[in-house]
């Protein structure tokens, strides 16, 4: 569990470089709209909450943060497949990407990463809690 928060913390972290690179960018250089680059920027410096709280969670063993984690994974495969149909030095990006979302998805919905947040499957809650009479 804490590979899979240390992931989801990197992606995070990522987040909050990149937004604040591109506002800088848009602030202090010669974007072509300055607007659209300052709007990007705090963009993705909002969205690198998610992550952040996520990895916090998993760190916590809290329950509710397996749903970001995993939502934040599944953003990050798109993202990561254009990154990689750029004729660019964005492929390498990509890869990175795309390796460390498969990996923080694998580790998200591990068994023992479930067991450890306490999360139960279907059937699993006992007869007690289901009210199933034998």
């Amino acid at each position: 569990m804490t590979y899979a928060a240390a992931l989801v913390g990197l992606e995070g972290l990522a987040l909050v470089v990149g937004g604040l690179w591109i506002l800088v960018l848009g602030v202090t250089g010669d974007p072509d709209d300055r607007q659209q680059a300052v709007t990007g920027g705090v963009t993705l410096v909002v969205l690198a909450l998610l992550p952040l709280l996520a990895a916090r969670g998993l760190l916590g063993r809290r329950s509710w943060s397996r749903g970001p984690a995993v939502i934040t994974q599944i953003m990050a495969l798109p993202v990561a497949y254009n990154l990689l149909q750029a004729d660019s030095m964005a492929i390498p990006a990509g890869i990175a990407l795309a390796a460390a979302a498969v990996a923080a998805l694998i580790l998200i919905v591990n068994g023992e990463t479930t067991r450890a947040l306490g999360i139960r499957g279907p059937g699993n809650a006992g007869d007690a809690d289901s009210g199933v009479r034998k």
